[in-house]
């Protein structure tokens, strides 16, 4: 329980605030069990929101108002992180992912082989602080995503997190609209290297050699420090050895059986039986939208959360190593447009298109960029579903990938972003699913 009378900071606590389980800064989540933090944001305080709160039953809400239940303080934020990094500090193991794509698969198979606690899929400062109090002094380890968009920010999340161990996925060109190059994602995501141990994926290994990274381990397959061992790959399973341990990752492709080696080896290194570990990542679903694969007469591969030109070539890459079915079935890629990529972003969105060609048997561009991205090239996703659904056929495995900037519907023209989740559902619908 969250004691709002047990805290590491000075405050004034109201006579009726109470204990609570949770903690949110998103008053829609407060109630009964799920205490408030009153914090500002870049429109409207949490202020504003307080009675609102207190309306829905939360024990107590920290701010700087005089209101029924309240934790007072001068500053909520600061008290926020001061309590977060106290709780953090309760905790024997705490892992940080970071990097350009992947962060949130291996979150997800890195929790599993440690049996942890970790981050939901929204990993906002506040997020993450909240996260930190709930389950710090648990003895459970601890597995945050820490996911940055502009220089800086990777310094403010070490000293909050402060993990044990640092783990950077993949390097690429993501949000260079506030970094400007690779070299700078580079450095800013490095910094999570300083944790006591740190393990770069193959992909970003290049970014971080030996001679200059010293203690920096590598994980993968191949020329690596921790490599699984016999990956074979097929729209059923990914399948690997680690260990003289067997790993089966059903519907998971090579991004996913990287992420699971690195959770192989965090095991190893926390001293659970690698057998425990392998059990429940063949377990491990990640959330929709993140390579999620829908076998049938047609597989669909539905990656179709965020993009950026490194994630589009691991999609592409893991669609190219499945084999179609039926003699006849192709490899089809549907690509739409990736987000925050600065002045560069035509040329990047005609290398992603280039690649697509070599890897798929036919493509699909959608939007802006769409000529770019694909042989057949719409202005909207009603006109490509047209085209996709009298094109595929039994045997296909369809690739979906885009940023999600604007949820967009069937009906809707495309904005900064390409919601292509209604061309993955429609297909699921054409299939007969």
């Amino acid at each position: 329980m969250l004691d709002p009378r047990s805290l590491p900071f000075a405050a004034q606590v109201h006579p009726q605030a109470r204990p609570a389980r949770r903690l949110t800064w998103d008053s829609r989540e407060a109630g009964p069990d799920t205490a408030f933090v009153a914090l500002p944001g870049e429109k409207m305080h949490g202020n504003s929101f307080v009675e609102q709160a207190l309306a829905a039953g939360a024990p107590f809400v920290l701010t700087d108002l005089d209101v029924p239940r309240a934790v007072r303080v001068g500053d909520a934020r600061a008290a926020l992180f001061a309590w977060a990094r106290s709780e953090r500090a309760k905790n024997p193991l705490v892992v940080g992912i970071t990097g350009s794509a992947g962060k949130t698969t291996a979150k997800s198979y890195a929790a599993a082989a440690l049996d942890a606690h970790f981050m939901p899929v929204y990993n906002t400062m506040p997020a993450i602080a909240c996260f930190l109090i709930q389950y710090g002094a648990s003895q459970k380890p601890l597995v945050v995503e820490m996911g940055i968009d502009h220089i800086g920010e990777m310094a403010e999340l070490m000293d909050l997190v402060r993990p044990d161990v640092g783990v950077v996925t993949t390097i690429g060109p993501a949000h260079l609209e506030q970094f400007g190059t690779v070299e700078t994602i580079a450095r800013e995501k490095g910094q999570i290297l300083t944790a006591p141990r740190a393990l770069v994926g193959s992909q970003a290994a290049s970014y971080f050699p030996e001679s200059q990274f010293p203690g920096v381990d590598s994980y993968g397959f191949g020329d690596v420090t921790h490599r699984g061992e016999g990956l074979d790959l097929s729209p059923q399973a990914a399948r690997f050895r680690f260990g003289g341990m067997g790993v089966i990752l059903p519907l998971a492709s090579r991004v996913q059986a990287e992420a699971a080696v690195l959770g192989m080896v965090l095991a190893r290194d926390a001293g659970i039986a690698l057998a425990d570990a392998a059990v429940r990542m063949s377990a491990v679903e990640v959330p929709g939208g993140r390579y999620r694969l829908h076998p049938g007469r047609f597989t669909v591969i539905d990656d179709a959360y965020n993009s950026s030109p490194v994630a589009v070539r691991a999609a592409l890459d893991a669609l190219h190593a499945l084999k179609p079915g039926g003699g006849t079935g192709r490899r089809i890629s549907v690509l739409g447009r990736m987000l925050e990529l600065g002045p560069t972003e035509r040329d990047l969105h005609a290398e992603a298109g280039a690649y697509a060609r070599k890897q798929a048997d036919l493509t699909y561009g959608v939007g802006e960029f769409a000529h770019e991205l694909g042989e057949r090239a719409f202005a909207t996703v009603p006109e490509l579903l047209t085209d996709l659904l009298a094109e595929v056929r039994d045997g296909d495995i369809v690739l979906v990938k885009a940023s999600r900037g604007i949820s967009m519907t069937p009906g809707q023209r495309l904005g900064a972003g390409v919601g292509l989740d209604v061309v993955v559902q429609a297909l699921l619908e054409r299939r007969g699913d």
